[in-house]
């Protein structure tokens, strides 16, 4: 609340000869309404509101004998006085949504923008505040009123857009973001969609008409459980990196953050919707430390260096000492590997030569003709090249150091280390 003085300095501000020739000027161009006359001082005066300073403004013209005449308004078209209109809308399209702070927008029709153009080349723009923002802020106060939320310049969870060209409230309602692990037990699922490369998601022959190359993803089967709690349209899976289709993600499970788009629902219980996950899809994914996060964390989830480790069953093409193996998966250990853009994925990948290392490389068992290794390496190293050798393009490889042909025959993933430690950062950063 102002006080007395400051409205009392106020009028005394506006009632300046430059300030009332300039309201005079505009009062001849027609009807006015009190909000854009006083909008036009917006800068001048403290301690009033638009509607306040135009009410004074007229009355110190009708005071000096001018003539101010009354009827719609020239320049808003009667926008302000029904206010309540808007707001009527505004909270019918609300009911349907969960929020806690929200901020209002406003798309302006071309003949308000012609009027505001035309009331700036009289009064000039040095004092007034453009009609959306005070539209915006008129609303918004009675929407904070009505509906007991904050609205927020930052973050909020949705903006209310007034729209008049259509005379219609538009809702964009921002995602919910939520970090966690997935761990998937079932090889031959992807992590997300892989639409058909032959339609491209519209249907064929090939794909069965699906649109997809594979029939689920870890995406969709958890989406399925996750959109529903939320009541949300959709939801995208981003994740740290990605494994190959036929291994399985396993031990600590690999970071991510799904993306829930246009959600009714902003606030789940997350370990309710852990169980929920892990029961509709049993056996084959699971979500684990699920928590509320906010946008920037997709970006530092993407561009994360994670260390990964993989558990790897090798089948070897002919006999070889045990010895000789236990040897050969140590010369492995800490090595650097040149490794060129691997065969089976060069047609979707630059053609080049990155250097990775090996952090440690573990015998665990020789059952012949089939190896078991443990392998910790950076990200982005192709572990199946980094055994086969890939025809010379990996270097080394296990294959070259033994001096014979191996094969992966299953991978898993069993860790993924993170270059920081994402989940102690999460709370303190991104979730406050």
């Amino acid at each position: 609340m102002c006080g007395s003085g400051e409205s009392s300095t106020g009028k005394a501000e506006l009632e300046k000869t430059e300030i009332i020739e300039i309201a005079r000027e505009i009062t001849k161009e027609g009807p006015i309404c009190d909000n854009c006359l006083g909008r036009q001082f917006a800068k001048i005066s403290s301690g009033l509101s638009n509607d306040k300073r135009g009410a004074i403004l007229k009355e110190v013209l009708r005071e000096k004998g001018e003539e101010v005449e009354e009827g719609k308004c020239w320049v808003c078209n009667g926008l302000f006085e029904i206010l309540e209109v808007w707001v009527s809308k505004a909270l019918e399209k609300l009911k349907d949504y969960e929020f806690d702070s929200f901020l209002v927008g406003t798309k302006v029709s071309g003949m308000l923008l012609e009027n505001e153009e035309l009331i700036w080349e009289i009064a000039g723009a040095s004092y007034a505040e453009p009609l959306k923002a005070e539209l915006n802020r008129e609303v918004g106060k009675r929407i904070e009123h009505e509906t007991g939320k904050t609205a927020e310049f930052e973050r909020p969870d949705l903006v209310v857009i007034l729209n008049l060209w259509t005379e219609k409230v538009e809702l964009q309602v921002n995602s919910v973001f939520i970090y966690g692990r997935y761990r998937k037990f079932e090889r031959g699922i992807p992590q997300t969609r892989w639409f058909c490369r032959e339609c491209r998601g519209m249907g064929c022959e090939r794909c069965n008409f699906t649109g997809k190359m594979y029939p689920e993803s870890v995406e969709e089967l958890i989406s399925g459980s996750i959109v529903e709690e939320f009541k949300g349209e959709d939801m995208v899976l981003h994740g740290c990196g990605r494994e190959d289709i036929d291994a399985r993600m396993l031990g600590s499970g690999r970071p991510f953050v799904v993306e829930i788009k246009e959600p009714g629902r902003r606030k789940v219980d997350l370990r309710m919707l852990e169980e929920k996950v892990k029961e509709e899809n049993k056996g084959k994914v699971e979500v684990i430390g699920l928590q509320y996060v906010k946008r920037e964390m997709v970006a530092k989830i993407k561009n994360a260096k994670a260390a990964k480790t993989y558990r790897v069953e090798v089948e070897l093409k002919t006999r070889i000492k045990e010895e000789d193996l236990r040897n050969a998966v140590a010369k492995l250990s800490g090595a650097v590997i040149e490794q060129r853009t691997p065969t089976r994925v060069v047609h979707r990948r630059a053609d080049l030569v990155r250097r990775r290392k090996v952090y440690s490389a573990r015998f665990v068992s020789f059952e012949e003709p089939v190896l078991f290794v443990e392998i910790k390496c950076d990200g982005g190293l192709y572990i199946k090249e980094l055994i086969s050798g890939d025809g010379g393009r990996t270097k080394p490889s296990l294959s070259e150091v033994l001096g014979t042909e191996t094969e992966v025959k299953e991978l898993d993933v069993v860790d993924v280390d993170m270059d920081f430690y994402l989940e102690d950062r999460i709370n303190n950063e991104d979730a406050s």
